[in-house]
């Protein structure tokens, strides 16, 4: 294993994971921290001083991470006929499934490109895309902008394979293919992604040095152009939340940002798929003040959480970024809302913070599954209000490292 190069970062001695800055700790709020083994004792005998409770969530972090690390990989496989859905795969073997995916679905699927990494690497999406006569507007998903967040590009290929398998028999997805391209982005952040795999699992940000490459890495999500360095970012770029040097100032964030400038007046939803929290949040992260279509916004999230909760009882928080998480600016969804895209969300998936950024790959089913159903909701949503002949009724019941040897920690800020 290579995932305890923490070097880069070594003023981190407490790794807050949630919230994000130390401004943002409130009272009667959980706190999630991990904690290098060397100074765990420490931090339990001051909370016990100062008569905090706490629990440890994660005992052991490494071997949370080595669990869910694959024993062995085969780099030339058979996509088609072996994929496991099931478990986490490497960027390669993401590529290689893109290609297999356009290859065996050429009259549905397209694989095209976005735009390069800094790192130089390629970044595609896939467009599905049933042929009609109409004309058809666009919802775009993406996955991955944070590298540790591993089960979110888990869900968009897990979204594409439930596309495809079911596009001919599921009502819902039959009707709004008629309407609708899907756009589909798995892995936004890739050269982090990759890194997070070869050296630092809890690795965020991208790659791009600062500072005469004394550190790395700008977070992607708090560098786009919406109310960009305001709140809720650092200007650090040894800083987990680095906004970078300007709004686009990475070649990631342009690349989604140039392409969807030019499409925008086709796209109806914008969805970025994040995780932990079990969150589905609505614009906007920088401001108290609520888009002009906040109600509706509202409704919807509340319809696909309800939808999600039916499937295993899963528990998602509805609401702005602003009002129940913290505040933040710079983050695709709330750009996406300003630029005019009209249904704007962040999910923020499984789990509460038992495993938070490691989640093991025994949940990526059923994290996958139910996500799926909210996600269709909202998608059926949007087909049914600008396409409204031969409705389909809605599924929803109601309208609503230093990392070795390291634990996670929480307690409740009084």
């Amino acid at each position: 294993m290579k995932n305890c190069a923490c070097s880069e970062n070594p003023g981190n001695r407490l790794d807050l994971w949630k919230p994000l800055l130390p401004e943002d700790i409130q009272a009667g709020e959980d706190l999630h921290i991990r904690i290098a083994a060397p100074l765990v004792q420490e931090v339990k005998d001051s909370l016990d001083q100062q008569m905090i409770s706490y629990k440890v969530l994660i005992p052991d972090v490494q071997e949370v991470v080595d669990q869910s690390m694959p024993m062995e990989r085969k780099s030339h496989r058979q996509v088609q006929e072996r994929y496991t859905y099931t478990q986490y795969h490497t960027m390669e073997e993401i590529y290689q499934w893109m290609t297999e995916i356009q290859k065996n679905n050429s009259e549905l699927v397209t694989q095209h490109y976005l735009g390069t990494t800094f790192e130089n690497r390629t970044m595609y999406y896939l467009q599905i895309s049933q042929p009609s006569e109409k004309t058809k507007k666009i919802i775009w998903m993406d996955c991955g902008i944070h590298a540790r967040e591993w089960i979110s590009p888990a869900f968009c290929q897990w979204f594409v394979k439930e596309i495809l398998q079911n596009y001919r028999t599921d009502p819902k997805i039959s009707k709004f293919l008629q309407n609708l391209d899907l756009y589909v982005l798995p892995v936004l952040n890739i050269d982090g992604y990759i890194y997070s795999w070869e050296k630092d699992r809890l690795w965020r940000k991208n790659r791009s040095p600062h500072m005469n490459g004394t550190c790395y890495g700008t977070d992607l999500n708090r560098n786009f152009n919406s109310s960009w360095g305001s709140i809720g970012v650092s200007y650090d770029c040894s800083s987990e939340i680095f906004c970078g040097s300007g709004p686009e100032s990475e070649p990631e964030t342009r690349a989604v940002a140039q392409f969807i400038e030019r499409k925008k007046s086709d796209i109806l939803c914008y969805l970025t798929i994040h995780s932990y929290g079990q969150y589905i949040l609505t614009p906007y992260g920088s401001t108290t003040k609520p888009p002009s279509n906040s109600e509706e916004l509202m409704y919807v999230a509340e319809k696909a959480a309800a939808a999600l909760m039916g499937k295993y009882g899963t528990s998602y928080k509805v609401g702005s970024t602003s009002s129940i998480l913290y505040n933040n600016s710079g983050s695709s969804r709330d750009w996406a809302h300003m630029i005019g895209i009209p249904f704007s969300y962040t999910f923020e998936l499984r789990d509460k913070g038992t495993h938070g950024f490691v989640l093991p790959p025994d949940q990526i089913q059923p994290t996958c599954e139910e996500t799926m159903l909210a996600v269709t909701t909202i998608i059926d949503y949007v087909d049914q209000k600008y396409f409204p002949g031969g409705a389909v009724t809605l599924t929803s019941s109601s309208l609503g490292l230093s990392l070795c040897l390291s634990v996670v920690l929480t307690w409740t800020v009084l």
